[in-house]
């Protein structure tokens, strides 16, 4: 029977937040089950922040460093394929349930392109059934019908709640959104993509990407005060912003920045953490109906589930609010895939520790839909582990990922820290003792993440660690060397005309 495949992103989910892995909060008892007939990869990393970087690499296998689309707006090369070109290739009809946050090749639209004027463009190859993002039209129909006021502004949806204080001035819980559950922008997209699954003829191949629990940080009742802001973890700060930004040039530059500054209101963080834990309650319960659905419907047993993020959230680390930099806080995400086959029976329940990276989903969903794996993808398929199967000897011993935070349209970054453009960028190895991050002209930093988990001292001045820089910048270099693009590598141009040999990179 051919294999359906139902790709879930859930934007901005930290990988610790899931009951399954002991959190002391959030509950999420669909997503622990899907764990528990799957597998649940527990060292997973995004490749980069923010949404529109991570996706591409999630979407195409390519790390940053090949794909170039660093920053939210900067085009995607139409030469890249990705995951939807190839399974079109072999036949499906690859369909979108919300956003990819693809910025398009300009060189190959009209200037008039209605998206060049938007870095949330779809993924090419891909067919979108309902559209998102900063402009979601279907969306605000269906509120209109239901006879909710929608703001022209449709982005300001997501936040439709009544006037009054909130929790820090002194409300006795969260205000809520003033839409629904039923109709919020979560189901509204699930009972989509439900809608469509139901009416499939054939095999499908869907990617329901929701927004939360992404800002802004409001949530339908009841989930608004499903939990106690009071009541929620610390947070991983020193005392003082100030203390904070002096571990490194660019984490004071990125504190001075009123956008990723946490702030100093604990109430209203706290406020802020409670919400964000609510709204993945929320996803978890509107993902529970979809997979209830596929097991009425006899689905459930052909069909493939993935379920990951983009990236993750600061919430208050490091004083610190959104996702980037170097923290674990915005690249370590969820990942739980549920192979329906026989082949994945001695997996299930499994909890792997081996990094894993996005970049290994575009390879994985092409070998269990039989289509050939592109020579650009930087990762790998994660079969081995789905069949319960020991890590490959080859397999990576560490994660990796950049961070590009150049701005095309403000230089304050390149006057602040005296850099150019183009050396507006850091790259990170970390294992399970020791995090590495170079900078292009920065002062590099090192952690002893064993002794010294939440990343507050450098020691890349210590004279005693001076190895281990050595060690873990050749480790850098030598990852980058075996990533640089090989697309056309592999092909000579011979008197007999092109020869080609693929290889492994490992």
């Amino acid at each position: 029977m051919p294999l359906n495949v139902l790709f879930i992103t859930a934007d901005q989910w930290r990988a610790e937040c899931l009951s399954t892995l002991g959190h002391p909060i959030v509950r999420t008892p669909h997503l622990d089950a899907l764990a528990a007939e799957g597998v649940l990869f527990a060292s997973h990393f995004a490749n980069a922040v923010p949404c529109g970087p991570s996706r591409t690499s999630l979407h195409t296998g390519l790390y940053l460093q090949n794909h170039r689309s660093g920053t939210n707006g900067t085009p995607l090369e139409a030469r890249h394929t990705n995951w939807a070109k190839e399974v079109a290739a072999i036949g499906y009809d690859p369909v979108l349930f919300g956003y990819t946050d693809t910025s398009q090749d300009p060189r190959e639209l009209e200037e008039d392109d209605p998206w060049l004027r938007t870095y949330e463009g779809p993924l090419p190859g891909i067919r979108p059934i309902v559209m998102m993002g900063d402009n979601p039209v279907q969306w605000a129909q269906f509120l209109r019908e239901r006879g909710y006021a929608v703001p022209d502004n449709l982005t300001r949806a997501y936040a439709i709640r009544d006037e009054g204080p909130d929790y820090e001035d002194g409300a006795v819980a969260p205000k809520p959104l003033t839409i629904r559950e039923a109709d919020d922008d979560t189901n509204f997209l699930v009972d989509r993509c439900i809608d469509y699954i139901r009416d499939a003829k054939g095999p499908f191949v869907a990617h329901l990407s929701i927004l939360r629990p992404h800002p802004p940080f409001i949530a339908p009742e009841p989930y608004n005060a499903l939990y106690d802001p009071m009541g929620v973890p610390g947070f991983a700060r020193l005392g003082k912003p100030d203390d904070e930004a002096a571990q490194h040039p660019w984490l004071a530059y990125q504190l001075s920045r009123r956008i990723y500054r946490a702030t100093a209101d604990e109430k209203k963080l706290r406020r802020m953490k409670a919400v964000y834990y609510g709204l993945m309650t929320a996803v978890d319960t509107a993902l529970g109906r979809i997979f209830a659905f596929l097991k009425e419907t006899g689905r459930w047993d052909d069909t493939m589930i993935v379920f990951t993020s983009d990236h993750g959230e600061q919430m208050g680390d490091h004083w610190l609010i959104g996702k980037c930099g170097y923290f674990d806080a915005s690249y370590r995400i969820p990942l739980i895939i549920r192979d329906p086959r026989r082949s994945a029976d001695a997996g299930r329940g499994q909890v792997v520790r081996c990094f894993t990276e996005n970049v290994d989903i575009m390879p994985t969903l092409l070998e269990a839909l039989g289509a050939p794996i592109p020579q650009q993808c930087d990762g790998r398929p994660l079969a081995p582990f789905l069949e319960g199967a020991p890590a490959p000897a080859t397999w990576r011993t560490e994660a990796h990922w950049e961070y590009d935070f150049r701005d095309p349209t403000d230089a304050a970054a390149e006057e602040r820290l005296g850099l150019t453009l183009h050396q507006c960028t850091m790259n990170i190895i970390r294992d399970e003792r020791f995090k590495y991050v170079h900078f292009t002209k920065l002062p590099p930093l090192l952690f002893d993440l064993q002794n010294d988990p939440g990343e507050f001292t450098n020691l890349a001045g210590d004279p005693r660690y001076v190895g281990v820089m050595l060690e873990y910048a050749q480790k850098l270099l030598s990852w980058r060397m075996n990533h640089d693009e090989q697309v056309l590598t592999h092909i000579a141009i011979t008197h007999d005309g092109p020869v080609a040999r693929p290889a492994p990179r490992y």
